[in-house]
């Protein structure tokens, strides 16, 4: 193991503040290497604690999730995936990190994550009576450095939506920072007439795909508690 400039021995599992990682924590506890989930999505950490799968921590990823010109939507979830994943990765090393991004798509056309009463009113007067695609991208860093990544197709159909369905849903808000407009697990599941795939991807996460991703690359260890950045709480 290398020296730092003083002489003091480095710790490969801390952070660039010197604050120990989930990684060094769980190493210190005798535990399998740290989870880190690299998404700030409620939904998405839900959705892991419902198959009983708890990050050591959560450590959301700061990047531009802009698509690039000409870019397609499935390939554009793939890449935003593992950006995320990458972005996180180095202040994890040694652990494992979990990333995915989702993308609403009618045809080529990427649906925006909505901000406001008149994104959503588009988005929503778009999407009545036709069919979507909702594109899951998961990717995985392992404790190698590796990412190994799935891609997650979903087909969704809505009823065709009167104006005072589109008023009613905008007056509730679970619209706001949807992609697509919509929370097929709030008030928007009275819009869906029909579905082909995994209903978990729509909400957030393949769970089917990524827990199956997990244990293939070794993955197998639920940990007890979930803290923000960095931080493992003992059981």
């Amino acid at each position: 193991m290398p020296d730092s400039p003083d002489g003091a021995t480095a710790n490969p599992t801390a952070n660039p503040t010197g604050k120990p990682t989930a990684v060094a924590r769980a190493a210190e506890q005798g535990l399998a290497a740290a989870l880190v989930l690299a998404s700030g999505s409620p939904r998405r950490l839900e959705l892991l604690l419902q198959v009983g799968i708890v990050p050591d921590t959560v450590d959301p990823a700061d990047i531009d999730e802009s698509a690039l010109a000409g870019e397609m939507p499935d390939r554009l979830a793939l890449r935003l995936a593992r950006a995320k994943a990458e972005a996180v990765a180095s202040s994890h090393e040694g652990g494992w990190v979990l990333a995915a991004d989702t993308v609403v798509a009618c045809g080529r056309r990427v649906l925006p994550k909505t901000s406001d009463t008149a994104s959503v009113r588009r988005t929503l007067n778009l999407l009545s009576g036709r069919r979507h695609r909702v594109h899951g991208g998961v990717c995985v860093i392992d404790p190698a450095g590796e990412a190994h990544q799935r891609l997650v197709t979903t087909r969704v159909a809505f009823k065709r939506l009167a104006a005072a369905d589109i008023e009613d849903y905008i007056g509730c808000g679970e619209w706001r920072g949807k992609a697509g407009g919509y929370a097929i697990q709030g008030r928007a599941a009275m819009f869906v007439r029909g579905i082909n795939g995994s209903y978990s991807n729509v909400v957030g996460l393949p769970l089917f795909e990524t827990v199956a991703l997990l244990r293939g690359l070794g993955f197998h260890r639920a940990a007890a508690s979930v803290t923000p950045a960095g931080d493992r709480v003992a059981p």
